[in-house]
This record gives structure tokens, C-alpha cells and sequence, in this order.
């Protein structure tokens, strides 16, 4: 038998590497300064811009903010009374600071901290440059020292210099922008709801601060005012009463801790429920945390030590069950807020803070405050102590319930794998990923593009269960789905354990067509209705394999879908080749190394994490109930008064 010969590598040389330049690369990859090109990401824009007016609020520059959303719903204006950006020209880059500021990457005054910005939200000095490369138009007013100056920006280049238009009293900083339809697409609108609700949260952070929305999209327009004197304190009785369930003990009484510090300062308000759930809400510089991090570690930790404490002190031990600290949190409601020098957050859109020495100095700050509260508040703590032995006596109950039926059921102790799935060599969940694969063809190109090491595929045959139509019985029944739970080695339902899950993130990886979407839907349905601590907990991504190839002249393009496709077109349209475009009828079509470069390798790819907003979470789920379940009419109801929204349906 012959062996292959090799086939002769074609011409790669400098010329073929390109640098992109200026706000080049956040137009090419949108997604990495902002989550993705959806509505989070549209919104992201906003609030970048309006972090940048609280971070002088933070500093005690600034004490009002305002809003306006225009009457098109796709343009804004943040405005502060703050010190304003400075107009000066930069002594080595020869620009203003206002247009170093919203050019240049990296480019901003919080990087020498304790000179300009004791603490700060903006880190990397690109959020104002991202904003304006993403944006169609965008107009930024500065008033200093009695003048007024303006400048104007299209995707990011200047549209004339900055210019002094007169005289002004006070100071601040005014931004006008409208996101760019060529990123975003021209649904998109921004959604005042959204907005009101978290510029009311800045305004529970700060006691003090004024913030106003000026809504123009409704007629008549509205101006809605936030301010909260009480702070976070003021804020925890509203997030206790939206979710329906009464504090422990009755009365309302809350342990509130303020600490100021050079290196770390901590708000929290922290009050018990009859909930099962334990619900924080943590700000890292008055920069939202919903994946938490090592402040909220701290928190659980601190709070759990405080209590076993104060239940040694007063005796107040459970005879004949082991208190667990998830016993202890259970029901348990926080708003934390902290301010950090210099905080390490997880991405741009920090979503999670990553100082590991944060956590030993939150434990450190809680503990003794809360310990301290309970001893001279021994009613309250005595009721804390009962809510939490009865959620023991509850768990204990539940798993020797769940262990009296193991005992019945014929099951092997060692670890059953479904025969089909690819394991990745890694053991430690940290460093694994699964990708769920649609269809026999398409796992066989992710089984040989794949990192061996750390990287497991699942291929599935076909489209699976409706988890909303099904019942439990046809669930467990169902190979696919069963295959999919052996996996994941954690369990489903009541039974679901975290710390058994064998892969730190788990992917959707499905053709990018109608038949594709259907099946990320479905397996989206299940996760949400029988495996829901995934999402919470950040698990679950969307893979995004590219539907087109666009070749032009030596550049190679990977477009999404049909708007992403265009859009590309239209950013290269002056370019000299024609384009060469192919269309993938599915996974099963690429070759292992497209795949790899494209979809697989964390370096490259681009990804969706699925999440459900806890103000969204109602709406989700009835979103999920109309579309998925057994109403006919509901379903048909939703389509029916959306289908003027739909330009192009793909059958």
C-alpha cells in the first residue's frame, strides 16, 4: 500500500498576514468587545456609555445623569454634570483627549489609579472607542472651563475636528449615539424598560445620585426620575417583594453593612426568605456581576461562618441532621456592592470578577459584622437558625427518598458513557468542554477537529424530544436525551448536583439552517424545563458555525448567516476581486480543519452563552410555553401579531 503523498503548500508568505488597525478589529469582531451583535450586546453599547458618567459619580465628580432615548428608538444621549473629558491636545499623540479617547483602543485616564479615578467601572480604556466604532453616528459635547466644544464621528473615523461652539456655564460631558444596521441589523431598537430598569439600579448603588430616562418613543414622551436616598438598603425590599416570598423572621428587619477602604470598600444588605432559592445581586464598581465571582464567594462564605458561629455560641445545633452550607443559604436574599481598585473582571462585558484575593477579604469584612448582629439580635438570628434546620431536615429527606428508589432500581456503580460520545482525555470540568453535534456526518468532522485533550462530541440522531410536551415517563424513555444526561454525569430534575458535572461548558453545535435552529431549540427547552441550574450557572453556549465562505482576492471571510453575509459584502465592495461565495448545506460539509478554525478552537470561534435575565425570567418562560407547548392557539396567537417583523422565513 502506498503512502499519501503530500500535497505541495501553497504560497504563504508576509504579504498574506493582515493587520487590522484602529477600530478595524472591533468591527471585524464585535462579539469579543461585547458579547454578540444581539439585543444584550445592542444595550451593551448603552451601557458603557453610561458607566463611564457613573464612574464620575464613584469619584464625587458628578451627582446627575441623564438619558434620552430619541423618538427613532435607535438613538441615544447619556449627559453628566462631571468634569468633562479633556479637550487639550495630548503632548505625544498630538489629538485632543477627547479624540484619543474615542479612537484608540486602550486609550483612557483610569489606568494610573488613585490619580485621576480612585475606583472605576471602565478599565481597559476601550469602552467609548467601541461604542463609536459601533455606531453609524455619534456626536460627543464637552463643556469645560466656560467653553462648549462638539465633535462627531461616522463607525469611528472623525467627521472634522473638535471645535469650540461657544460658551457653557458648569461642566460635563454629553454622548449622542445611534448603533451602526450594518452590525446590528435594522430590527434593533433599544428597549426602555430595559434601560429603566438598570439605570434604577445605578441610583439604588449611589444614595444620592440623581438619574433621569426621558423617554421620546412613547407618546407623549415620559421622563421617569431615580433616586434613592437609602440605598442598596432602600433596594433589597423591592427585589424581596418581586419575587413574592415573606422575609424570616416577619417585620423586615434588615442586616445592612457599609465599609469604606483604600484598597476595598463593601455595601450589603442581606435579609432571609421562605424561599428555596438563595438570590445575590453583586456590583463590582457599580458594574453588574450576574456570573458572580470572588466577591460573591467571599460573601457565601463569610455569611455561612457567621452563622455557624452564632449557632455554637447559643447552642442552637440540630440534633440528628448535618447542616449543610447550601442549608444555610437557602432563601437567603443580597445585594452586595463592592469598589476595588483595581478589579480583574472575566471579558470585556464583565460579566464576573476574578481577584482571588478578594474573596479571603469579603469573608473577613462579613463574618464578624454579621456574627455581631445575630448575638445582639438573638430573635432574628434565632429565626434564621429554624428556617435553616428545616431546609436540612428537607434535603436530608429528599436524597434518603431518592436513595430508597436507587436501592430498588438494578444500576450499575460504575460510570455508564453513551457508546456514541468522543470523551475528552481531561478529567478536571475547569478545562472541558462537550459539544452536543448534530447528526453522525457532522460528529465525525468535530471528532477530528476537536482538541483531544479537552474537547468531548456527542453526536445526536435527528431532532429530539419536546421536553414542554412530554411527560417525565417519555423523558427517560428517550435515548437522545437519557445519552445526553449519562454525559453530563450530573443528573436532572430534583437530582441535578453541580458538582458532578463533567464539563465546565457544554456547546449546541447545530446546523446554522431552519432544521439547525429547531434542534438548538429543543435541546434549549429541555435544558431550561429539567436542567435549569446550567444556564444560572453559566454552562450552556450556543456554537456559531458559519453558513457562508466569502473569498475576495486573498482574504478569506466566515459570514453567520444571510444579514452577516451582506454585511461583509458591503464592507468590502470597493475591493478589486470579485467575490467567491459557498454556502455549507450543513457540519457534515466541512472539513475537520474548517471546522476547528471556525467553530471549535477557543481562539477563533464565536460563541452565545445562554442566559435568562431574572428580569426577563417570567417572560421566558412564557415565551417557551407558547412556542413549544401544546396550545395550538397560543402559539399561533404569538405568530400571527409578530409576523410583520419577519421579512424572510426559511421552510
Amino acid at each position: 500500500m502506498s503512502s499519501p503523498t503530500k500535497k505541495p503548500a501553497a504560497q504563504y508568505t508576509a504579504a498574506e498576514i493582515d493587520v487590522l488597525e484602529g477600530l478595524e478589529p472591533v468591527r471585524q469582531r464585535p462579539a469579543m468587545y461585547i458579547g454578540g451583535t444581539g439585543k444584550a450586546g445592542y444595550h451593551h453599547l448603552l451601557w458603557e456609555v453610561v458607566d463611564n458618567s457613573i464612574d464620575e459619580v464613584i469619584n464625587k465628580h458628578a451627582t446627575r445623569v441623564d438619558v434620552r432615548l430619541h423618538a427613532d428608538g435607535k438613538t441615544v444621549t447619556v449627559e453628566d454634570n462631571g468634569r468633562g473629558i479633556p479637550v487639550d491636545i495630548h503632548p505625544k499623540h498630538k489629538k485632543s483627549g477627547v479624540e484619543l479617547v474615542f479612537t484608540v483602543l486602550h486609550a483612557g485616564g483610569k489606568f494610573d489609579r488613585g490619580k485621576n479615578y480612585a475606583v472605576s467601572g471602565g478599565l481597559h480604556g476601550v469602552g467609548a472607542s467601541v461604542v463609536n466604532a459601533l455606531s453609524s453616528e455619534l456626536l460627543v459635547e464637552i463643556k469645560r472651563d466656560g467653553a462648549r466644544w462638539q465633535q462627531t464621528y461616522s463607525r469611528g473615523t472623525p467627521q472634522g475636528k473638535l471645535k469650540n461652539v461657544g460658551g457653557a456655564r458648569g461642566s460635563g460631558t454629553s454622548v449622542t449615539f445611534k448603533p451602526d444596521e450594518h452590525i446590528f441589523g435594522p430590527k434593533l431598537a433599544f428597549d426602555p424598560e430595559v434601560i429603566a430598569e438598570r439605570l434604577e439600579a445605578k441610583s439604588y448603588l449611589h444614595s444620592g445620585l440623581i438619574i433621569t430616562l426621558k423617554d421620546e418613543t412613547a407618546s407623549p414622551p415620559v421622563t421617569r426620575t431615580f433616586e434613592h436616598a437609602s440605598g442598596i438598603a432602600e433596594y433589597l425590599p423591592r427585589v424581596i417583594s418581586e419575587r413574592g416570598k415573606a422575609v424570616v423572621p416577619p417585620g423586615g428587619q434588615v442586616f445592612y453593612l457599609s465599609k469604606e477602604g483604600d484598597e476595598l470598600g463593601v455595601e450589603l444588605a442581606l435579609q432571609w426568605t421562605e424561599s428555596t432559592e438563595e438570590t445575590v445581586k453583586s456590583y463590582v464598581n457599580s458594574v453588574p456581576t450576574p456570573m458572580g465571582g470572588t466577591h460573591d464567594q467571599g460573601l457565601k462564605n463569610g455569611i455561612v461562618k457567621a452563622v455557624r458561629n452564632f449557632m455554637s455560641t447559643h447552642g442552637l445545633e440540630p440534633k440528628g441532621v448535618n447542616v449543610l452550607a447550601e442549608d444555610i443559604r437557602e432563601g437567603m436574599v443580597a445585594i452586595l456592592s463592592v469598589y476595588h481598585r483595581d478589579p480583574q473582571f472575566q471579558g470585556q462585558t464583565k460579566d464576573r470578577l476574578n481577584n482571588p484575593e478578594v474573596t479571603a477579604q469579603l469573608d473577613a469584612i462579613v463574618r464578624p459584622a454579621l456574627e455581631g448582629f445575630l448575638n445582639q439580635n438573638t430573635s432574628w438570628g434565632g429565626a434564621v437558625v429554624s428556617r435553616l434546620t428545616l431546609a436540612a431536615r428537607a434535603r436530608e429527606a429528599s436524597r434518603a427518598a431518592a436513595a430508597q428508589v436507587t436501592r430498588k432500581t438494578a444500576v450499575s456503580h460504575r460510570l455508564n458513557l453513551p457508546g456514541k460520545l468522543a470523551d475528552c482525555a481531561s478529567t478536571d470540568p475547569a478545562d472541558s468542554e462537550l459539544f452536543i453535534v448534530e447528526g453522525d456526518s457532522a460528529g465525525g468532522s468535530a471528532k477530528q477537529g476537536r482538541e483531544r485533550r479537552t474537547q468531548a462530541i456527542l453526536p445526536l440522531r435527528g431532532k429530539v424530544l419536546n421536553a414542554e410536551q412530554a411527560n417525565s415517563a417519555k423523558l427517560l424513555a428517550n435515548k437522545e436525551l437519557t445519552d445526553l444526561v449519562s454525559a453530563l454525569g450530573c443528573g436532572m430534575g430534583d437530582q441535578l448536583d453541580l458538582g458532578k458535572l463533567r464539563y465546565g461548558k457544554i456547546f449546541l453545535l447545530m446546523d446554522a439552517d431552519a432544521d439547525g435552529h429547531h434542534i438548538a431549540t429543543l435541546l434549549m427547552t429541555f435544558f431550561y424545563r429539567h436542567m435549569r441550574p446550567l444556564i444560572d450557572a453559566g454552562h450552556l453556549y450556543l456554537a456559531q458555525p458559519p453558513l457562508y465562505r466569502i473569498d475576495l482576492g486573498k482574504q478569506t471571510f466566515w459570514a453567520l448567516d444571510d444579514l452577516h453575509k451582506e454585511r461583509i459584502l458591503k464592507q468590502h465592495a470597493k475591493a478589486n476581486s470579485k467575490p467567491n461565495i459557498t454556502r455549507f448545506k450543513g457540519l457534515g460539509e466541512m472539513n475537520p480543519e474548517t471546522l476547528k478554525q471556525t467553530t471549535l478552537d477557543p481562539k477563533t470561534r464565536s460563541t452565545l452563552r445562554v442566559t435568562v435575565p431574572v428580569a426577563e425570567a417570567a417572560r421566558t418562560d412564557e415565551v417557551i410555553a407558547e412556542l413549544m407547548g401544546k396550545d395550538v392557539g397560543a402559539r399561533f396567537k404569538l405568530i400571527t401579531e409578530n409576523a410583520h417583523t419577519i421579512d424572510d422565513l426559511d421552510v
